[in-house]
């Protein structure tokens, strides 16, 4: 068997932000894999702590193997956690799928962006919708995102699909998504400055790009959107 054919399990939650992003680049390289849920607020099963991930966290993968049940996972199988690794991993197991450059100044302009988006970004979602910090949070790490976004081509590199622009989707497409349906823990009115500056002349390019993202066929076949509407407003409660 090829080293692309081997099984793939993806331990998930619909609700993770990381998890799509995991489930994006395997959509997008076309892998034939299982999924098996993971509850991300609730006590982990004991083999999933002492087979899969000592933390607790998803997304992982088990990669190889023999195709077994996901609660009885093979010793045989390599786990392989942490969303940048499995992104790599799925993108360097699958070439033909282009999400990471052969050229290492594309690669390294991919690897920036990531970079930018988990520095300036990622934790806007956490901190402006489910801590209530400042919608200024947003506004800057949005500033950051679109300050690399290039003149010309419709993604993160240029012409190019990457895993670069699978980073930004899940993150901001939930705060476009919480702040349009007021589910969060911002003040009062604060969802509307961030709807109203996201569609201002000043992030025209940022709105462009991040319609594209939510428009790829990967990015709708993993994002539920009245379903995690429903949870964030129960974890919120």
């Amino acid at each position: 068997m090829s080293s692309s054919n081997k099984q793939i399990t993806l331990y998930y939650s619909k609700l993770s932000v990381y998890v799509q992003r995991a489930s994006m680049v395997l959509e997008e390289a076309k892998v034939n894999y299982k999924k098996y849920p993971i509850q991300i607020f609730a006590p982990k099963p004991d083999w999933f702590l002492e087979k899969i991930n000592p933390r607790g966290l998803v997304p992982a993968i088990t990669y190889g193997g023999p195709d077994v049940p996901g609660d009885q996972p093979s010793s045989e199988a390599t786990v392989i956690i942490e969303t940048p690794v499995i992104m790599e991993f799925i993108a360097d197991l699958h070439p033909e799928a282009n999400l990471l450059p052969k050229d290492p100044v594309e690669r390294a302009k991919v690897r920036l962006f990531v970079d930018a988006v988990n520095t300036h970004f990622a934790s806007t979602f956490v901190g402006f919708i489910v801590k209530g910090d400042s919608y200024q949070t947003v506004i800057d790490g949005a500033r950051a995102v679109q300050k690399l976004l290039p003149d010309h081509g419709k993604w993160a590199i240029g012409n190019q699909f990457t895993i670069a622009d699978i980073a930004l989707a899940p993150f901001i497409s939930r705060i476009e998504l919480a702040s349009k349906r007021g589910v969060g823990k911002y003040a009062a009115g604060e969802n509307k400055l961030v709807l109203d500056a996201l569609n201002s002349p000043e992030f025209a390019k940022l709105k462009a790009y991040s319609a594209n993202l939510q428009e790829r066929p990967s990015f709708k076949a993993t994002f539920d959107g009245d379903y995690i509407i429903g949870e964030l407003t129960k974890l919120l409660a």
